[in-house]
């Protein structure tokens, strides 16, 4: 039985017999908070913004058996600023044997992973940088922030020996030259790689060729011609086989290659075949809900490698098995972590929030039976601990970056809880393919989302922003209720499970009423405060049962739901706005919203009390005998409750 357990890293993790279950992707211990890099100065980031990359092409040496690589990477990129140098990263335990800058050598500067190169150019202008490098990239133990970026092992349910690349978030540096910046994004990419003739290897975009080179070796040539940022850059080597097939979405120009690497096992792909080829109809589903694939005149596909989970390689997946959420969760990052990446690991909510959520719409619509347990599973995961933000600030810890309480099943959550605030599918989706279209090929912060929705939907979302995405937590439900003729009195309160951060909830929630001998019926309430107090109109008689948010759209609990007859129409009158009609007034009055007895009594603004009766809703006081000027009026309703209005009269 496949089960989801957690998520790790910037992948989906799941627990599945007989299939992967090492993790790859290393823990690192970070130190300085900043929004690129994980090795480099706050300077020497600096020095790195002077330019825009546009431009890498890799021509890569390896196997499928160890991470050993040598060959040549040329980064071409724009000056913003006149230069007289320009910084880059390369791991340092790399043999480099030339640098060139516009095709002639240069001697460099190097500091760990930091190099420096000579580069004469005004604003505006082009250059290019190409590097010669050979050796071993880093693992865990050569690494003290850890190892990632290129890794070698024997799959365990398989048997297959894999060579593959994951440099989320900070690992590209780990095996070639780059600029680590999420706000840079290049524009097109070229991938070459030469292995053993038993192998394949797969990377990013169009496979443009593959060359006998004679002597045992083959080399694969892929070509991307979309935007795309340094991380999402990827090689895979092994023994494949490959199997292809097309999505053929409503509207698309034409069908959509999905091409798969397979282990050249005779059993791994009769046993995921299914599977594989499920990813048609999930191509299919997104096509209609966000929007055009984004890279439909390329591919989708995958590359098998000994993965807990999957890795959104733009335009070519590595994944480590294949299961309907986990397939699902890596397409939907084409959308939203690949054609709009985050503008900071901070907004990593960008990519995993609704990555995650394309699990639940995929659901939703092709396997109906399991999205509400798919949705209570997110959502107890999330209520394991009392707190915890979507945002944070700390965008060099790993952990943090990629929790699978907050990140994924938290983000997915409020996901959900936006789509019910805005109440009309219809209207939600339209926002998302029009966000898809105005930050394509771009990045985004998570406001972004939020003021794409204010302006679609008129809403006001920041105090949801406010309390879901920057604050923490959760609201626990309780009810008192009392039925009293055709009238419903209804008492909602809640508390927070972190209340020294958000102490109120003001999202709107529905509660599902039964009826004796009629059909249930559920009523909406909007929530301004920790403790309401509704009257509703209500025919039929309850049956004793209520249900807070049945539907689960809000991550929360339940605490009591009591009838209580002690409820009584004084405290529904104490918490609306009684007031005085007319006022001004000639001196003939009454008391607007009043529904019950009360005792009023009329004072002086010296204090001196004039007037005092007990009234019933309706009745008309009259002061035209005390003469025109100010007066204060209090309202006495039973269990001493009262309200004091300011009369004017003339």
């Amino acid at each position: 039985m496949l089960k989801k357990f957690s998520f790790f890293l910037c992948f989906a993790t799941f627990s599945i017999q007989a299939q992967e279950t090492n993790t790859t992707c290393s823990k690192r211990t970070k130190h300085e908070h900043s929004l690129k890099s994980a090795t480099l100065s706050v300077a020497q980031i600096a020095e790195t913004e002077k330019y825009d990359v546009n431009y890498y092409s890799l021509n890569l040496n390896m196997t499928n058996t160890s991470t050993y690589l040598s060959g040549t990477v040329e980064m071409q990129a724009n000056a913003r600023v006149a230069l007289d140098s320009a910084l880059f990263e390369l791991f340092s335990t790399f043999t480099i044997t030339e640098i060139r800058v516009n095709g002639n050598p240069v001697t460099y500067s190097r500091s760990q992973s930091a190099l420096k190169v000579p580069v004469s150019v005004a604003a505006g202008e082009n250059f290019r940088i190409e590097t010669d490098y050979l050796g071993n990239p880093p693992t865990a133990a050569t690494n003290p922030l850890g190892g990632g970026g290129m890794t070698y092992a024997t799959s365990q349910s398989w048997g297959n020996h894999v060579v593959w690349s994951l440099s989320e978030p900070f690992s590209a540096y780990e095996w070639f030259p780059v600029k680590q910046s999420l706000r840079d994004k290049i524009d097109s990419c070229s991938i070459k790689i030469t292995v053993p003739d038993s192998c394949k290897a797969g990377s990013n975009g169009l496979l443009e060729n593959v060359v006998n080179l004679g002597n045992g070796f083959t080399r694969y040539e892929w070509k991307h011609r979309h935007p795309i940022d340094y991380y999402l850059i990827s090689v895979a080597v092994a023994k494949y086989v490959e199997h292809n097939l097309y999505a053929n979405p409503v509207g698309a120009p034409a069908p959509i290659l999905i091409q798969n690497y397979i282990y050249d096992n005779p059993q791994t792909l009769p046993n995921f075949l299914d599977e594989i080829n499920e990813t048609a109809a999930f191509i299919e589903l997104f096509y209609d809900l966000y929007g055009p694939y984004p890279f439909e005149d390329e591919k989708y596909g995958h590359c098998m490698a000994p993965i807990s989970g999957g890795m959104e390689h733009q335009t070519m997946t590595t994944q480590g098995f294949f299961e309907k959420t986990l397939t699902s969760h890596e397409l939907g990052h084409q959308w939203w972590g690949d054609n709009v990446t985050c503008a900071s690991w901070s907004d990593i909510w960008v990519n995993e929030g609704f990555a995650s959520y394309s699990e639940y719409l995929m659901l939703e619509n092709l396997y109906p039976n399991e999205k509400v347990q798919h949705m209570t599973d997110v959502h107890n995961n999330v209520m394991t601990q009392a707190g915890g933000s979507v945002w944070f600030t700390d965008s060099l810890n790993e952990n943090r970056i990629f929790s699978g309480r907050l990140t994924y099943d938290k983000g997915a959550a409020i996901i959900h809880s936006l789509r019910y605030l805005v109440n009309n599918d219809t209207l939600f989706f339209n926002t998302l393919r029009a966000f898809q279209t105005d930050f394509a090929d771009s990045v985004a912060v998570g406001v972004d989302i939020r003021d794409k929705f204010m302006e679609s939907t008129s809403l006001n979302l920041t105090p949801f922003f406010e309390q879901w995405y920057f604050g923490e937590g959760y609201p626990i439900y309780s009810i008192r209720y009392r039925q009293v003729g055709n009238e419903l009195l209804m008492q909602i309160s809640h508390t927070a499970s972190k209340p020294s951060v958000t102490p109120t909830f003001t999202n709107p929630i529905d509660v599902r009423i039964f009826r004796q001998g009629l059909a249930d019926t559920t009523i909406r309430f909007s929530i301004s405060s920790n403790d309401e107090l509704f009257t509703v109109p209500f025919s039929g008689t309850i049956t004793g049962n209520m249900a807070i948010d049945a539907k689960n759209w809000i991550v929360n609990k339940v605490g009591s739901i009591t009838q209580d007859n002690t409820i009584g129409i004084s405290e529904i009158i104490a918490k609306k706005e009684l007031q005085i009609i007319p006022n001004p007034t000639n001196g003939l009055f009454s008391i607007g919203n009043l529904t019950e007895n009360a005792t009023v009594e009329i004072y002086t603004m010296n204090g001196k009390k004039i007037y005092s009766k007990s009234i019933i809703p309706s009745e008309k006081i009259d002061l035209r005998s005390f003469g025109n000027g100010t007066y204060l009026v209090e309202i006495q309703i039973s269990k001493g409750q009262h309200k004091r209005l300011k009369l004017v009269s003339f």
